[in-house]
């Protein structure tokens, strides 16, 4: 089928919206109706990096209609309404085996080479192979992607703010509620105040954390913290951070700190304003380049937890619906994390809104391709 698309044709150029051919799903695939898709800032990222395969789709945070099943498809059906995630897993693999199934190993090989999970791609132009992101490709009319990318939502829920849920959304709830595992009464820092960090303030907002400090650079996405659940905010261009937590914590430190923000730095600082005993989560992309360090001294003596979270160690059929559910019972904020919503051939306005630094960057602009639910 023929189908219209923004294309990412070079490192650093702008999309360029064109039709792009789309073959049917195989056995183990869906064809989705994309309805909407936000943009992420991975997405600018993608689209700035020369290792990215090109021609290519970006776009990996998507929801939409099911309008084609492979002949294996078992858990949705052609009419269902779903969420997209970008880590499907297999099943079979010693993290799937063992629950940690945000770090599937079978899906890392694909993702990296444009592809879906059996190594090709179902997208051209010109006869030409046009590689996936992120096996979803979602700033598309359609897509054809993995069954188990596949959730489907609870009725009533609305497909643009469905779509937020597949990346940041998720993510930043999963590193409060999964990788953090927050407690009732507890406090915690939240560093890096953008689409991630506002969302494990909403995780630890909903596992009862009874002092939630906000950490930025961006008095504005201090003042945007406070409501999503944040009940303090602490400027770290202007103050020490740790200091400033431990003061707000009668000297001890959070129980929790998770750092959002991919600045080494942050975490540096997210470490020393965690307590005896508790926890610090990364969940911010550091630069390759960049190493991280901490204090040695009395290391073994603090009895602290420093962990990577990946896709905020969620399971995206547990999460996904209960993020919706929240939402539908009005105790978790989406609609305010729709800042723009905008039709595809204006893609590259959001695009541009990222090198903005004065830019509003706590939620995301929806790209609309229309259909029911949007």
């Amino acid at each position: 089928m023929n189908m219209k698309a923004a294309v990412m044709l070079a490192a650093g150029q702008p999309l360029v919206v064109e039709s792009v051919e789309l073959a049917s799903p195989k056995a183990n695939e869906v064809l989705v109706k994309i309805v909407a898709t936000g943009v992420c800032h991975s997405d600018y990222n993608a689209l700035h990096d020369e290792t990215t395969p090109v021609p290519t789709i970006l776009g990996h945070e998507g929801a939409g209609i099911v309008v084609e099943v492979g002949s294996q498809v078992k858990t949705v059906k052609v009419g269902d309404r779903v969420a997209l995630s970008w880590v499907p897993y297999c099943g079979t693999c010693e993290c799937c085996q063992t629950g940690k199934v945000n770090l599937c190993e079978s899906a890392f090989g694909p993702m990296f080479a444009g592809t879906l999970l059996d190594g090709t791609s179902r997208l051209s132009r010109g006869g030409q192979t046009v590689y996936h992101n992120s096996l979803l490709s979602t700033f598309a009319e359609y897509a054809v992607v993995p069954e188990m990318s596949c959730v489907k939502l609870p009725e009533g829920m609305p497909l643009i703010q469905a779509s937020l849920i597949g990346c940041g959304v998720a993510t930043g709830y999963g590193a409060a509620v999964r990788a953090a595992r927050v407690e009732p009464g507890s406090y915690v820092a939240v560093f890096g105040i953008g689409g991630v960090g506002v969302n494990a303030i909403q995780g630890a907002r909903i596992c009862g954390a009874s002092r939630i400090i906000a950490c930025d650079v961006k008095e504005k996405n201090l003042e945007i913290a406070k409501r999503f659940g944040a009940t303090h905010t602490v400027n770290v261009s202007t103050v020490d951070a740790a200091e400033a937590i431990r003061e707000l914590t009668d000297g001890h430190g959070v129980h929790a700190a998770i750092d959002c923000s991919g600045s080494t730095a942050a975490a540096q600082s997210a470490w020393k304003a965690t307590r005896k005993g508790g926890t610090t989560v990364v969940v911010g992309a550091f630069p390759s380049h960049k190493e991280l360090t901490l204090p040695a001294g009395g290391f073994h003596r603090m009895g602290k937890t420093l962990k990577g979270s990946f896709y905020g160690d969620v399971n995206p059929f547990r999460e996904f619906p209960i993020i919706a559910r929240l939402y539908l019972e009005g105790k978790f904020q989406l609609d305010e994390l729709v800042l723009d919503r905008i039709p595809l051939e204006d893609i590259n306005k959001a695009f541009a809104s990222f090198e903005d630094r004065d830019a509003v960057n706590v939620g995301r602009t929806v790209v609309v391709l229309g259909g029911d639910g949007a």
